[in-house]
């Protein structure tokens, strides 16, 4: 199961993780904080250089589909993933973007599975309250 994550300093955490850059797409990784659950965390990103909000939601559009093709097969249980668009990601062949976020995925699956990873540190920090 995939959880989507959608607040701030969900981002933020993955962000202190992992990263796996290609010329389509980025995509971070982290460990999910205690207490461990089964379900891995997603979550997209697209910032203004990419372009308009059109192509934006493009962009993400085309990595929502990508990560729901290849996630189940390369994705591991109890991370957190936030796949970032990059400008050429709305507009490149669909095949080459797959091309880019599996080689991505493998070779930070191959991080988690090898050990290389260190566990989770503490939970992310909650939102001051002001």
């Amino acid at each position: 199961m995939i959880e989507r994550l959608r607040v701030r300093r969900e981002f933020l955490y993955v962000a202190e993780g992992y990263a796996e850059r290609r010329r389509l797409v980025v995509v971070q990784a982290r460990r999910r904080a205690p207490p461990p659950r089964e379900a891995a965390g997603l979550g997209f990103t697209a910032t203004k250089k990419v372009g308009g909000s059109v192509v934006r939601n493009r962009a993400r559009r085309r990595l929502r589909e990508a990560a729901r093709l290849l996630l189940p097969r390369l994705g591991v249980t109890g991370v957190d993933y936030v796949v970032i668009a990059r400008q050429d990601t709305g507009a490149a062949p669909w095949p080459r973007l797959l091309d880019d976020m599996e080689k991505a995925l493998i070779s930070l699956r191959r991080r988690f599975i090898s050990g290389d990873v260190a566990p989770a540190a503490a939970a992310p920090p909650s939102p001051a309250k002001a």
